[in-house]
Order: structure tokens, then C-alpha cells, then sequence
């Protein structure tokens, strides 16, 4: 599924950090700069049975908890409100994308479904993803990913020093001036 070339990270985080402000400051300082950030990010808690999506390409919230039963605690996830953001979400990266940008992994896309299809589409098309994974989740991850990702601190920091290496080698995979040494002696 993946591969050596792959530009796949996955932002570590444990149970005091916050991924979702990480990479939801992360979109806005890259779509401020003129690159296209494409997917969402998480807001609300299960907690309350806010739980929802932000879609960084958009700015549209999209609620993915389900209706609260009566006398319930939490949230449960409405799979069918997941494929729709992650519907919107493939549309936006088929728009043109540099970035895809995954709220969470999780146990759907350990077992294969979930929106592990948006990293396939985008990574088959030479867009770096970046995905928040829970430290607790990290050894399925590394399972999934097939260990070709980036570990990356929960750290802006991190996440902006991956970004210039990804995007780079992006720059410099597409230049057109460019050169092979193949190609020279053709």
C-alpha cells in the first residue's frame, strides 16, 4: 500500500496533548501561505456528543457524533456522517491539494476502513499526508503504514520542520528546469 517514497507522518500525541490546535494552526499558517491544505481536523468532544470535524479546505464544521440516546453517556460515532466528511474530503483533494491533513487514526482504520482511503488517494498521488496518531495507537499505526511514515512530536515545531523537507522535495520533484543525470546522457 505504501511506500519508501511515500511522504507520510504521523503526529504522536499523548493524552495532555491537543493534535487538533496543532494541526488546525498548522492548515491555516499553510493555506495563509498559499498552499492548499485539504481535510479536516477534529473539534468538540465525545464527552458532550459534540463531536465534529473541521474541514480545513473549506471552513465548514460537520457534526459526527450521533444523536444522544436518552440516559446515555459519551458519544458513538456516526460512520455514516465519517464517510460523508471523508466524501467531501476526497473531493477537495481530486480540487488539487499539497497537504492532506487527517484528524485522527483510529480503530476504523486499523480494521480497514474509516477514511484510511483518503491517505491511499493521496499519497498514490504524490500528496504528503499528515495524520494525528495516539501514542497508544502508534504500533497499529506503524502495522497500517506498512512502517513507512515520519514520527513526529506533538510539537508545531515538528510538524513545520517536515513540512519544509516534504516541501522541497516536492519543489525540486517538480521543477521543470531540472535535469536527470539519465536524462543528460540520452
Amino acid at each position: 500500500m505504501f511506500d519508501a517514497q511515500s511522504d507520510l507522518a504521523a503526529l504522536v500525541y499523548d493524552d495532555q496533548d491537543d493534535p487538533d490546535a496543532v494541526l488546525h494552526e498548522f492548515a491555516g499558517e499553510l493555506n495563509a501561505q498559499g498552499y492548499r491544505a485539504v481535510g479536516m481536523v477534529q473539534a468538540g468532544q465525545c464527552a458532550d456528543s459534540s463531536l465534529s470535524a473541521v474541514l480545513i479546505h473549506s471552513g465548514e464544521t460537520l457534526l459526527l457524533a450521533q444523536p444522544p440516546s436518552p440516559g446515555a453517556t459519551g458519544c458513538k460515532l456516526d460512520l455514516a456522517r465519517l464517510q460523508d466528511a471523508g466524501a467531501r474530503v476526497a473531493g477537495a483533494l481530486e480540487a488539487g491539494a499539497d497537504i492532506l491533513i487527517v484528524n485522527r487514526f483510529g480503530k476504523r482504520e486499523r480494521d480497514g476502513k474509516g477514511l484510511g482511503y483518503l491517505i491511499e488517494r493521496a499519497l498514490g498521488a504524490d500528496i504528503p499526508v499528515v495524520i494525528a496518531v495516539s501514542r497508544h495507537s502508534f504500533a497499529d499505526w506503524i502495522k497500517f503504514a506498512g512502517g513507512m511514515s515520519v514520527k513526529l512530536a506533538c510539537e508545531r515545531s515538528a510538524l513545520q520542520g517536515w513540512w519544509r523537507s516534504v516541501s522541497l522535495r516536492t519543489t525540486t520533484r517538480v521543477a521543470s528546469d531540472h535535469v536527470t543525470v539519465c536524462e543528460a546522457f540520452k
